[in-house]
C-alpha cells in the first residue's frame, strides 16, 4: 500500500491551485459581462479569442495596441482592502492611450500578480475589469493570475494588462493633421486617474502623516476615498467626437501632465498655449501643493491638474465638441489655442496664467 508523500508540494511553497481555480468561479460571471458578439468561447482557454472578420469591413484597417498598469495606487486599494474599483484604473490607463488615434478598443487582457490567491479578493479586482471594460465598449477576452509567494507580501498585488483596438488608416488622428487655429478641448478628470501616487502618497501620507480615513473638508470625504477614486474613462465619447467634429488629435494626460503629453501629438512648425484661468484646480492638487509645498512646475509635470484628455479640434467645432463630450457626462471647455510656432518654440506647449478660483 502506498504512503502518502512526504516531500514538498506547491502548496507548501505557498502557490494554492484549488485557490487559482476558485477565483476563476467567482470571476467567471464578471467576465461573461465584458463581451462583444466577436467574443469567442469564454474564460478558462490558454488564449483569448476574437473574431476577426469584421476587419474586412475596413479598407484599410490599423491595428492599435497599448500596454499599462495601475502603478503604486494599487497601494491604496490594499490599504483600504476595497479593490472593485482599480480595473477602472487599469482599464482607464489602456484605452484612453489608444482612443487617442482613433482607434476603437476591441478587446483587453489582464494581468494580476500577487502574493497569495484570496479568491473573493481577485474577483472583486476582475469586477472592476469587466465593468470597465463594458464602459469603454471593448470585451475582456482573457487574463492571467499569478501567485508568487516570497517575491510579493500575502495581501500585496499589482495589476496589468494589454488592449488591441482598430482604426481605418484614413481616419487615424495625429500630429499630422493639426492646424494653426484649433482649439485645445480640455476633459475634466475625475482626479488623480492612476498617475503621480508615488509623490501623492509620499507627500499626504508619509510627509504629511495624513490618515487615509481622515474626513477632508475641502474634499467632502476621507482622504482615501478621494485617493481610490476611479479613472475617468473617455474612450466612447472620444470616438464619438472624432466622429461628430473635425477633431485632429487627442492626448491623454497621465505622468508628464499637460504640456508633456500634448506635446506628443503636436507637429513641429506649430505651438499650443493652455490658459490655466479656463478652469479651477480642483481640491485633490491643492492639497498634495500645499501639503509638500510642490512647486506648481512640479506639480504640473506629475499630474493631471484636472484634465484627463484633451482635443485638438478646428474651432469652429469647439462648440459641438463640448455639446458632444457633455452627452457624456463629462465637462469640457476650450483651454487653449494652436498656433503656427516662432524661432525656438516649435512643438512646444506652454500654460500661462493662474487657475479661476470659482
Amino acid at each position: 500500500m502506498s504512503q502518502p508523500s512526504s516531500g514538498a508540494t506547491y502548496e507548501a511553497a505557498g502557490v494554492s491551485i484549488e485557490a487559482g481555480d476558485k477565483a476563476v468561479e467567482l470571476m467567471r460571471v464578471w467576465v461573461d459581462k465584458a463581451r462583444r458578439p466577436e467574443m469567442v468561447g469564454g474564460i478558462g482557454g490558454f488564449a483569448g479569442l476574437f473574431d476577426a472578420s469584421a476587419l474586412k469591413a475596413y479598407e484599410r484597417p490599423l491595428l492599435a495596441s497599448s500596454a499599462d498598469g495601475v502603478g503604486t495606487k494599487v497601494a491604496i486599494a490594499q490599504a483600504l482592502d476595497k479593490h472593485d474599483t482599480i480595473g477602472f484604473d487599469l482599464v482607464g490607463m489602456l484605452v484612453d492611450d489608444l482612443v487617442v488615434c482613433g482607434a476603437e478598443p476591441l478587446f483587453l487582457t489582464d494581468y494580476i500578480a500577487t502574493g497569495r490567491v484570496v479568491p473573493e479578493r481577485i474577483a472583486a479586482i476582475v469586477k472592476g475589469i469587466a465593468e470597465a471594460c463594458v464602459t469603454a465598449g471593448c470585451a475582456l477576452v482573457g487574463g492571467e493570475t499569478a501567485e508568487h509567494p516570497g517575491l510579493l507580501e500575502p495581501d500585496e498585488y499589482d495589476v496589468a494588462g494589454s488592449t488591441t483596438g482598430v482604426v481605418e488608416a484614413s481616419q487615424l488622428l495625429g500630429p499630422g493633421r493639426v492646424r494653426p487655429g484649433d482649439v485645445v478641448i480640455a476633459m475634466a478628470s475625475s482626479g488623480l486617474h492612476a498617475n503621480g501616487y508615488s509623490l501623492v502618497r509620499h507627500v499626504l501620507l508619509e510627509q504629511g502623516g495624513r490618515r487615509l480615513d481622515e474626513h477632508v473638508d475641502d474634499l467632502g470625504r476621507t482622504l482615501g476615498e478621494e485617493l481610490l477614486e476611479p479613472t475617468r474613462i473617455y474612450a466612447k465619447a472620444c470616438l464619438d467626437l472624432a466622429k461628430h467634429t473635425e477633431t485632429h488629435a487627442m492626448s491623454h494626460i497621465t505622468g508628464g501632465g499637460l504640456a508633456a503629453n500634448l506635446e506628443r501629438v503636436l507637429p513641429v512648425e506649430l505651438t499650443a498655449s493652455i490658459d490655466r484661468s479656463s478652469w479651477s484646480l480642483p481640491p485633490v492638487f491643492g492639497l498634495v501643493a500645499e501639503t509638500g509645498g510642490v512647486a506648481r512646475e512640479d506639480l504640473e509635470k506629475t499630474l493631471n491638474c484636472g484634465v484627463g484628455m484633451v482635443s485638438l479640434t478646428a474651432a469652429a467645432d469647439a462648440d459641438r465638441a463640448v455639446s458632444v463630450l457633455a452627452g457624456f457626462g463629462i465637462d469640457a471647455w476650450v483651454a487653449g489655442l494652436v498656433t503656427e510656432a516662432t524661432a525656438g518654440d516649435g512643438g512646444r506647449v506652454t500654460l500661462h496664467g493662474d487657475h479661476s478660483r470659482h
